[in-house]
């Protein structure tokens, strides 16, 4: 676009210097544009800490809508739009992370995750764990050639995703309460296949299919006997 201007990089580790750079410019009368080489400034990306000191020293400050992977990952994953929470990125370590999915356990909006690649895995397998066989769709390369998008219940997408490569945006679906299994102790009858040679995950499903009742419900009720 022939457009010829002075750049400054602004990532996390110099963001807090160029707050500073920020306001001298305002100050001196200019506008300052914060722009993204891909997705939108501030959403998962550096932007923020400009942005409100801005706010701060009584600037104005507008945003332009810009391509951004969570809303297209939304709409295409074939689950409830509204409401929904755009969570971000989890933590790279597996505790802190099923710390974090504990505290959305319960939270009834669809959750919207970005992943790396190299953890997709390993971050489903914490969400089941967390959050038991929800249904979730994970889309990778939104907008792109090779854009793909997987939906069904988590542990059959683990099984679909363990090489998938580029962005990826997960989706998982919102917090059921679901009808529980009534006048028997799951953690018994979970324990009873257990102690037969089954694995958890198997004697859940049966568990789950002798009482005619959903397989997260067995898996949350079972987890959380487990813990009182």
């Amino acid at each position: 676009l022939n457009i010829e201007k002075r750049l400054i990089a602004n990532h996390e580790h110099n963001e807090e210097k160029n707050k500073e750079k920020l306001i001298t410019l305002l100050n001196e009368g200019k506008n300052v544009g914060l722009v993204s080489d891909r997705g939108t400034p501030i959403i998962s990306d550096p932007g923020y800490v400009l942005s409100k000191h801005a706010i701060d020293s009584g600037y104005n400050v507008i945003a332009l809508p810009g391509p951004t992977a969570l809303i297209p990952a939304l709409i295409s994953s074939g689950l409830s739009p509204m409401p929904f929470l755009f969570y971000g990125f989890l933590n790279s370590k597996s505790g802190k992370r099923k710390k974090e999915l504990k505290d959305l356990l319960e939270l009834k909006a669809s959750i919207i995750f970005y992943e790396a690649p190299h953890r997709i895995t390993s971050t489903l397998e914490d969400i089941y764990t967390v959050f038991g066989n929800r249904k979730i769709s994970v889309s990778r390369e939104i907008s792109k050639k090779f854009e793909e998008v997987y939906r069904g219940n988590i542990m059959d997408v683990i099984e679909e995703t363990k090489d998938v490569k580029g962005e990826i945006v997960i989706v998982v679906e919102g917090y059921k309460k679901e009808d529980t299994i009534s006048d028997v102790n799951s953690i018994d009858l979970v324990n009873e296949y257990i102690n037969k040679g089954y694995n958890k995950k198997e004697a859940i499903k049966i568990v789950a299919e002798q009482n005619n009742v959903s397989k997260n419900s067995v898996y949350n009720e079972y987890h959380r006997k487990n813990k009182e």
